[in-house]
């Protein structure tokens, strides 16, 4: 059976891989980032809400949450709505189709001021309507060199920086890429990765176990392939 290599940062490593192998599958965590804080400080200002785009925000936001925690929360996923909601605030709406649709759903709610609390790395949405403050609270470090791993594995990409770097250490390690197959939770993401993969398959819709479902039947394809 082809190992799957869970490139995204932890916690999310460890929850993937678990999920991954209680449907049988080998999996083995081989974060590209590791997550770290960046010190901020409340803008001034009065906000009718709180936008979080990921789950990252809150676990690394730090003390400066509790000043925002009297703002409704507008997510972007499910993960990120449970920390939110974990950490004690109230969250008034969950996304499922990126941060413009967000931005649409608040203007529909009668949102004009937004607090935006964000990755170093994030996606410009913006809306006509709506006073987007956005403030950076953390960032992603990227490895500077891959740990050794099955050269003949179904990689998991999470997000277009991430297929971009995997990319570039796989292409410095000197790992042919005809070797590895690639399972995108995107289509951006699968853009990132570039070409000459042993298959590039793209997950259904921008879920985790979405993303588990497109890697199982690549391990199923290249254990029939073995087979015959």
């Amino acid at each position: 059976m082809k190992t799957l290599l869970v490139l995204r940062p932890e916690p999310g490593a460890a929850q993937t891989v678990a999920a991954a192998r209680a449907m049988g599958l080998d999996a083995m965590a081989m974060p590209l980032f590791t997550i770290e804080p960046v010190a901020w400080d409340m803008p001034a200002g009065g906000f009718d809400a709180l936008m979080l785009t990921s789950a990252n925000a809150v676990r690394l936001g730090g003390s400066g949450l509790a000043k925002a925690a009297h703002l409704p929360v507008y997510a972007v996923g499910e993960a990120t709505a449970a920390a939110a909601r974990a950490a004690g605030f109230r969250v008034a709406y969950v996304g499922s189709r990126g941060a413009a649709a967000l931005l649409t759903a608040m203007r529909d709610g009668g949102v004009r001021r937004a607090l935006h609390l964000a990755g170093e790395v994030h996606r410009d949405a913006a809306d006509p309507e709506i006073h987007l403050q956005r403030v950076i609270v953390y960032r992603s470090v990227p490895v500077k060199h891959l740990p050794a791993f099955p050269a003949d594995g179904v990689a998991l990409i999470h997000s277009p920086n991430a297929g971009c770097l995997f990319a570039r250490l796989i292409d410095e390690s000197r790992a042919p890429r005809a070797n590895i197959a690639i399972a995108a939770i995107s289509a951006a993401a699968a853009d990132r990765v570039g070409d000459g993969w042993a298959a590039v398959a793209v997950a259904a819709r921008p879920r985790d176990a979405a993303l588990l479902a497109v890697a199982a039947k690549l391990c199923e394809e290249a254990a029939t392939g073995l087979d015959g």
